[in-house]
Order: structure tokens, then C-alpha cells, then sequence
């Protein structure tokens, strides 16, 4: 992992996001010696676009399985015990 200023990042900004993203490179930005946080690239970005072809492409619940599945989580939920908060 690389280690840079962020007075460094900050004068060759686009530079520095171009290495992380297109490179892969990971960086610890310091100020004053100390390190202040970690960038690393996005990894599996999809885009709403991505996501539309993604989901006509998974198989799907049944209407009668969709109501099963409603039926369990509505029976889970009683099933729970009631919350209280602690103070009481």
C-alpha cells in the first residue's frame, strides 16, 4: 500500500483517483505523520442499468410461494418476543 501526504493527494488529485481507480493501487493518506484514512478502489460497480439486466435474468418466487414467504415472516414476527427498552 502506498503512503501519501494529503497535502500531496490534494495538489495531484485527479492523478491520485486515476491510480486507485485504473491502476488498483490502495493508499493511506497521512496528514502530520499520522494516518488519517485508506482509499481504496470500487470493486463490482454495477450501475442501475447493470442491476435491471441482473434481475430479469434471476429466477423468481411464484405468487403462491411469495405468499408462503409472507406467511412465514408474518408468523416469525409474532413469534418474537416484544421489545422492551431496558429502563423499564
Amino acid at each position: 500500500m502506498r503512503t501519501i501526504t494529503v497535502t500531496e493527494a490534494a495538489r495531484n488529485f485527479s492523478d491520485f483517483v486515476s491510480r486507485v481507480h485504473y491502476q488498483g493501487e490502495c493508499a493511506l493518506l497521512v496528514k502530520g505523520g499520522r494516518p488519517m484514512v485508506k482509499v481504496t478502489p470500487v470493486r463490482n460497480a454495477n450501475t442501475g442499468r447493470d442491476l435491471a439486466t441482473l434481475w430479469a435474468k434471476i429466477s423468481h418466487l411464484s405468487p403462491a410461494e411469495a405468499e408462503a414467504f409472507g406467511d412465514d415472516i408474518a408468523e416469525s414476527r409474532d413469534n418474537l418476543p416484544s421489545v422492551r427498552p431496558k429502563w423499564d
